[in-house]
Formats: C-alpha cells, structure tokens, sequence
C-alpha cells in the first residue's frame, strides 16, 4: 500500500551542502592565509592576525552546521518516519453543489477525517469533445490541500457523445463505446492532478443497469477490462495514487429486463464480485471498492435471521426468504467481500467508498422507497456511524473508509429532504450538526 509521508529527508540534504560550504570556506581562508604570510606587508604579528581570523571564520561556520542538527539527544538515532496510514477516515462531501468549499474542508478537518470522496462526472467536465471544465474540482483539490485532507475522486458517467450506441429509458449513467477512452480520461485527471490527489475509484456500481447502461446489460469481463487499461493509465502517470475498483451495490439477483431475458440489469454483488475475480480483478487495483447503507439494522449484525426489531416499520429484514440475503447486513456483507478476495488466494483490502445510516427524524419527508429510514432516530444514525468505524478499524481488511455524507441535505439540487441522499447527511437541511457529527468528531481515530 501507498505511503504518502517521506520523511526528513531534506534535513540530510541540507547538512550536506553545509558541510561542502564549511570545507570549501576553510580551503579558501587557508590559501588567503598561507599568501598573506609569505607575501604580505606584515610581519609575524600580521600572520598570526591572519590565522586568528581563520580559526573564526572556521569557528562560525561550524555554529552555522550545529544549528541544521539534530538535538544531541536525536542525533543518537535515525530519523524519525512517520508510520504508514493503515487505516484511512474519510467522508464524502459535495464540493462542488455551489457551497462555500474552503468551509466545507473546515468542517472535514473538525470531524478530524484525513480523506474526502468527491464524486467526479466525466460528462460535467467534457461537456463537449476537447472542451474541458475543470474549475470546481480544481477549488476542492486546493482546499482539501490547504488543510493537509487527502483526497479521492470517484470517477463516473461517459457523455452522451461517448456511449451513442444505446440509450434505455433508465440512462443514469453509462461507459463509453470504447473503454480505453475512459482509461484516456483517467490519465488526463491523473496528470493534472499529480501528487495533489490521493485516490481514484474506477466508476460505481456496475453491478446495476443505472450505472452500466448498455446494450449487453451488466457485464464483469467489460468492467474488469476498462480497469485494466484505467489502472495502467494512472499508474503511467502517478504510480502513487491508489486506484480503487468501482464498488459494487449490495443486491439480490439476477434481475433481467423485462423486455430482453437475456440482459441482466441487476447482479447478485458476490456473484459480479467472482466474476471480476476470475477476468482478473485482483491484479488491476490496489484495493477493492465495496459500498453498504445500513438499512434499518445495526453494523454489528450478521444476516443469520437471529436480529429482532419488533417495533421497526420497514420489515425487509425479516420477509421471507430466511435467512435474509447478505446484503442487508453491514457486517456480513464486507466479511462476504474479504472472504472471497481471500478464496481466490489474495490479501487485497476492501476501500469502503459509502457507507452509512438514514434516519428521517427531524426532516417532514423522506425519499421514496427510503421507508426504512423511518425507524432509524438521530442518536443510532450517530451511534450506528461511529460502531461501523470502528469496527471497520479492528478488522484489519479495510483500507479506507468514507461515510455518506457531509453535506447532500444542503447541496444535492435543493430537493429537501426528499433527496435520496439527504437522510445520510450529517448536517440536516438548515446546515446544522446532527448528533453524528458531534459523535464523529469525538470518535477516536487511531
């Protein structure tokens, strides 16, 4: 994994230049002084004015190398290096919404996080061919840097005059015709933003047709293809930046398109998961992507049907087939994604790029289908956000980890608390903290 720390290492190289100064002083104050004596007006007195001058100006600039040294003590040791980041604490934030940036990098460095995640579309940046506008990802870039934030960019969505070959009812978002297309667009976002950007996530669950909006359906090879040419373009360019696969979206499947049979719009996550697996996945990413939304049940809970919430509104959970499918549990899914990374004979780590809790309390709506956001208060989305941390934390498998969400209460459209992405907020629709912020802020974060 990818330090990002280098040390003291200027300190040696200043010590260096000193030393060759000082000798180079001394080599030209002895030749003055060996002239001045032979060849000079003076006498003896005169020579030994001149060697006194010697001594003090050898004397100085011996004063002047002390200063660059380390403390007596220090010096009896090697240089200190920074451990590597084992574990990274991030949050999404919408930077780019029409917000104030420099306070929204305020607001993640008094959560104490040192990552944000701020989704990229390649289709708002290259609205037309070669024409390309990059002036809000430039301020969140320059604002995460100015507070020592590093940043990941999830990148996604081709423009329409990529992907013309076929267009759905559903077009959210799609990879162009050409993969490698896309792979050029990596590189051109890698270049410019080499050493002052940390990660990049290789698009977002492609496991379902609003995201992979093709004429194939959803299709493992493709994807592991496209990341295949995106890793190596990255790499050719900052080989620093961890590069991310597009995480999955927990889900039960196959569904199949009610008008072809034979094109599948949703997958089972850990079916597409061995699938990218066997075209390859492992050897094109430096961590594996992975998303889980907390429903209405716990982190710390596993999928064996044994949880009972008698009093929760939303019972999908507990519907029929028993037990439940993994992917209403936090917990049993992420161990799911290790498992299998650990089945196919590797260690990659999981880079959890969304996680997080709903809750609808204090809002005068709730998003369609988001029903379950219904049974969770403000102090489990607090206490359920902090424990899902921490356990990611002591786990040991994940890379890093990114709670949905700062701030898409305020900034997602103005859609209020309809917005699919409100409830996950941590600052509610007036911009004022809800319990986990507070609670995130407190956290521990070895």
């Amino acid at each position: 994994m990818s330090g990002f720390s280098y040390g003291n290492r200027g300190l040696s190289g200043r010590r260096f230049y000193v030393a060759i100064a000082a000798w180079l002083a001394l080599v030209l104050a002895g030749g003055l002084c060996t002239w001045y004596g032979w060849f000079g007006p003076g006498s003896e007195g005169s020579q030994q004015a001149a060697e006194a001058t010697l001594v003090s100006e050898v004397a100085t600039l011996t004063v002047e190398a002390v200063a660059v040294q380390p403390s007596p003590t220090s010096a009896a040791v090697p240089p200190t290096i920074p451990a590597q980041e084992v574990f990274g604490y991030g949050i999404a934030v919408h930077g780019t919404g029409g917000g104030n940036v420099d306070y929204t990098m305020g607001q993640v460095e008094s959560l104490g996080m040192g990552w944000v995640k701020q989704q990229m579309r390649w289709a708002d940046v290259e609205r037309n061919p070669g024409e390309m506008e990059w002036g809000p990802y430039d301020w969140v870039v320059e604002a995460a840097n100015q507070r020592g934030i590093k940043v990941m960019f999830s990148v996604v969505d081709a423009p329409s005059w990529k992907h013309s070959s076929y267009v759905d009812d559903n077009p959210e978002a799609a990879p162009p015709d050409d993969l490698a297309d896309f792979a050029d667009f990596l590189g051109i976002v890698a270049e410019r933003y080499r050493g002052r950007i940390h990660a990049i996530e290789v698009w977002n669950e492609q496991n379902l047709d609003r995201e992979w909006d093709t004429a194939e359906g959803v299709n493992a090879g493709r994807y592991v293809e496209m990341l295949r040419l995106s890793y190596q373009a990255i790499k050719s360019r900052d080989p620093n930046i961890i590069v991310i696969s597009g995480a999955l979206s927990p889900a039960a499947g196959p569904w199949l398109d009610p008008n072809n049979s034979n094109r599948i719009i949703v997958m089972d996550d850990f079916e597409y998961l061995d699938q990218m697996i066997t075209a390859g996945l492992l050897n094109y990413c430096d961590c594996v992507g992975t998303h889980h939304n907390g429903i209405n049940i716990p982190p710390s809970v596993d999928c064996d049907g044994t949880y009972q919430d008698p009093d929760a509104q939303f019972r999908g959970y507990w519907d029929p087939p028993q037990p439940p499918h993994h992917s209403w549990c936090f917990k049993t899914t992420l161990e799911g994604y290790h498992e299998h990374i650990a089945a196919a004979g590797e260690d990659k780590p999981l880079c959890v790029t969304e996680f997080g809790w709903a809750t609808a309390e204090g809002f005068d709506g709730y998003p369609q289908g988001f029903e379950f956001a219904l049974d969770n208060t403000l102090e489990e989305q607090a206490q359920w956000d902090v424990e899902a941390f921490q356990l990611m934390r002591q786990w040991g498998f994940v890379r890093l980890a990114f709670l949905w969400n700062l701030n898409f209460s305020q900034l997602h459209g103005g859609l209020g608390p309809e917005s699919p992405n409100a409830p996950y907020g941590i600052i509610d629709l007036q911009g004022i903290a809800r319990p986990a912020f507070g609670a995130i802020g407190a956290m521990e974060k070895p």
